[in-house]
């Protein structure tokens, strides 16, 4: 079984990451158990930033690691809060400022859509010159009120037409056959079922 750092602390992130890939004979270990602190995600996209981090846990573990980048971008806004959905209101990352942020400035706005992006980055080593990149969107709408009690970040308030349902309604389940992390994960996998 090979051994794969995960750039994250996220416990859901590492308990879906463990289970997907459990199956290609990777032990998923995340970060903060090697001791390894969270790198600075400097850049303007998804993909820079999942690099930097996964190359900055390579580093640090002398392992292959694999990063994510998320978050949701308002198509009125020209796709804020973009990179910074964690931090949009400040520092604090906190889903509750984030989200009326958001709000007032989609407010008087006629179009609400959005999607939700994930960029994964595995790389062999820190000096890999053939990461494997996958990036992926997830597409709906925001709402003015919250709907639904699972989920984070902005689930509550994205909503999904063809379902009739925000991200926060949905069954966990259900939420990863169809989310953008669900989606890069299984076209993460395809790639690297196609290099074995």
């Amino acid at each position: 079984m090979q051994k794969l750092v995960l750039a994250s602390n996220n416990a859901g992130k590492v308990r879906e990451f463990q289970a997907l890939l459990a199956p290609l004979d990777f032990e998923v270990i995340p970060q903060g158990e090697l001791g390894i602190a969270s790198a600075e995600e400097p850049h303007h996209t998804f993909v820079e930033n999942a690099l930097a981090k996964a190359r900055h846990a390579s580093a640090a573990s002398g392992m292959p690691a694999l990063a994510d980048d998320s978050g949701i971008c308002a198509h009125a806004l020209n796709g804020a809060p973009g990179v910074y959905s964690a931090r949009y209101a400040g520092e604090a990352c906190d889903d509750t400022a984030n989200n009326r942020k958001l709000i007032k400035a989609l407010s008087g706005k006629s179009d609400r859509g959005a999607h939700y992006v994930c960029a994964l980055v595995l790389v062999q080593n820190t000096n890999d010159p053939e990461p494997l990149i996958v990036q992926t969107r997830w597409y709906g709408q925001i709402l003015d009120q919250a709907i639904g009690e699972n989920g984070f970040g902005y689930d509550p308030y994205f909503f999904l037409p063809e379902l009739a349902q925000t991200a926060a309604q949905l069954d966990p389940v259900q939420k990863n056959l169809i989310s953008h992390r669900g989606q890069a994960l299984r076209e993460l996998i395809t790639q690297l079922k196609s290099r074995s």
